[in-house]
């Protein structure tokens, strides 16, 4: 294949813009592919691959078996302010930079955990968490285990119940069995924020059904995985009768993650009373999700 192939085949059936180059003529066909795709990330060279392989009447089933190994493409952007596991009254919230999506936190920061550093390639691990907590609490002269602990018992204190503490500490229990390269779990997040509160509102609901993502874990390849646990208030109004309207509400959230490249996972209530039976099924549960994400 010539060069010019090369070019017409990059642009027309890929849609890729040419490099930015003065004199496009001195690469040669290996550096003008380089250059093409040198500011491309992960999740758009899968798709890459993918279309090449489609585009070749042999196949190339070696990038498929790439695309594979890479794992599912996740959510487009990049982390830019990353706000959990808060255990106290809702912080307040300002848009210092408004063009560049800059947040400060006004009042209540002493109630919440803010993440400010750059999510790399493999996504966030314990390690990663565990580094970022270390510098932020000066613990100086601790070992990395004794950091994790410190660590895990703050994101502790923001977990609304029992179900939801089952759930951590299961996936806690992998620290130990796997080390601190695995991916964190992110209680409490905040997926969208509503800076009034519902005194505020009044009777006028707010435009957010649900502002904060019960689990989060950010894996390689921005693939971003939700954990939620429902219970009854999920789906039955303060009676406890059947609600379809909080049933669909909760269908919508789902299908907005969904579309916006989140894998959202939902544990019922009632699946985690049972203390013994919680643990296998919580084990279970994860032993898969890092067998699908190969993490």
């Amino acid at each position: 294949m010539t060069r010019l192939k090369i070019e017409a085949f990059l642009a027309e059936d890929l849609d890729l813009e040419p490099p930015n180059d003065p004199e496009p003529q001195s690469y040669t066909k290996a550096s003008y592919v380089e250059a093409v795709l040198a500011d491309k990330d992960l999740g758009r060279l899968a798709d890459i691959a993918v279309q090449i392989d489609a585009y070749l009447e042999c196949g190339a089933p070696y990038l498929l078996d790439v695309v594979s190994k890479i794992g599912p493409n996740g959510v487009a952007g990049d982390l830019k302010n990353l706000i959990f596991s808060a255990d106290g009254p809702k912080p307040e919230i300002v848009l210092q930079d408004a063009v560049n999506n800059d947040l400060r936190v006004v009042q209540n920061g002493q109630y919440c955990l803010i993440y400010d550093r750059p999510l790399g390639p493999g996504g966030l691990t314990w390690r990663e968490l565990g580094i970022w907590w270390a510098q932020r609490q000066s613990l100086i002269g601790l070992s990395e285990p004794q950091i994790w602990s410190n660590l895990y018992q703050r994101l502790c204190r923001s977990l609304s119940n029992e179900a939801e503490g089952r759930i951590f500490s299961t996936y806690a229990k992998r620290y130990t069995a796997y080390g601190p390269d695995i991916p964190a779990l992110i209680p409490q997040v905040y997926l969208h924020y509503d800076p009034y509160t519902r005194k505020q509102h009044g009777i006028a609901p707010s435009p957010l059904i649900h502002q904060r993502m019960d689990f989060l874990l950010l894996l390689p390849n921005r693939a971003r995985v939700v954990i939620e646990c429902d219970g009854i208030q999920h789906y039955a109004d303060e009676e406890g009768r059947a609600d379809s309207r909080r049933y669909a509400a909760l269908a919508t959230e789902d299908r907005e993650l969904r579309l916006r490249g989140y894998d959202v996972y939902r544990f019922g209530g009632s699946d985690l009373k049972d203390i013994a039976a919680t643990e296998a099924l919580l084990t279970d549960f994860f032993d898969r999700l890092a067998a699908r994400y190969k993490v």
